[in-house]
């Protein structure tokens, strides 16, 4: 990927020492899936600072309360999850519960249910719509929300995917573990709003096909995810696949005088 003037001076600047890389912050990302498959992207506004215009899966960062051990839960345990992704246990929570939050945040889905062994069947309701708002500008924590509704965390419907890093040469830097999880039975998406103006569900392959053509923006951490879906021909066949989570970070290097980013 071959980077933007302003950008290839920032790197020059970092790669040479005059500029000390920002540090990055803790997040967690869904990859949200239907029968198709296809997959559930959002488009940042243009006045998003970070990523502005680009097609993502739902995610942001690791909210202190994230990390709250009131969450009500249910499947792997959080001692699991960081031995999946190389995390410690505190952390490994936050990522998990900033993986449902922010699915809630940015879908209208959640993936939780009143016992371990059931899922939300509908989330459309002006009080959901309510709630999700009130997540939205902190004034809501998840364990609160979950407790006052009689709700568990549902862990085991996330799958850990990948772990992916932004690279030292941006300004605003993240540290994204990826998931991937199945829209719940009953549940839908909606236009939710927020950091978003725009929503779609599309097949992986032609949400590249529509990256290639110039329609859509997609970062390097999603256009990759979405090269790896399109192997699987079916939701469940993504569901059994085996993962190896390797953290990738790209990299700027100069390939006949131009600054690229690479992932090798």
């Amino acid at each position: 990927m071959p980077l933007s003037a302003e950008l290839a001076a920032r790197a020059r600047d970092v790669l040479a020492g005059r500029v000390r890389p920002a540090p990055a912050r803790d997040a967690a990302t869904v990859v949200l899936l239907r029968p198709g498959p296809e997959v559930y992207l959002l488009r940042r506004k243009a006045t998003m600072a970070f990523a502005a215009g680009a097609y993502v899966f739902p995610g942001g960062s690791v909210d202190a309360r994230d990390a709250d051990q009131d969450v009500a839960w249910a499947g792997p345990s959080p001692a699991e999850w960081g031995e999946v992704f190389n995390a410690g246990e505190r952390l490994a929570r936050g990522l998990v519960c900033a993986a449902v939050r922010e699915t809630f945040e940015e879908s209208g889905v959640l993936l939780a249910g009143p016992g371990p062994d059931s899922v939300v069947a509908d989330t459309t309701g002006d009080d959901w719509e309510a709630d999700r708002l009130a997540l939205i500008d902190r004034s809501l924590g998840l364990s609160d929300f979950l407790a006052r509704r009689g709700l568990v965390l549902r862990s085991d419907l996330l799958k850990p995917w990948a772990h992916w890093i932004t690279p030292e040469i941006e300004s605003k830097r993240f540290d994204t573990r990826f998931f991937v999880a199945v829209l719940p039975e009953g549940q839908r998406t909606r236009d939710v709003g927020g950091e978003a103006d725009r929503v779609i569900w599309q097949r992986p392959g032609e949400a590249l096909e529509l990256a290639r053509e110039g329609e859509i923006f997609l970062m390097p951490p999603t256009h990759h995810t979405l090269g790896e879906l399109t192997a699987y021909d079916r939701v469940a066949d993504v569901l059994a696949a085996r993962r190896e989570i390797v953290t990738i970070m790209p990299r700027a290097v100069e390939i006949e005088g131009e600054l690229r980013l690479v992932t090798s």
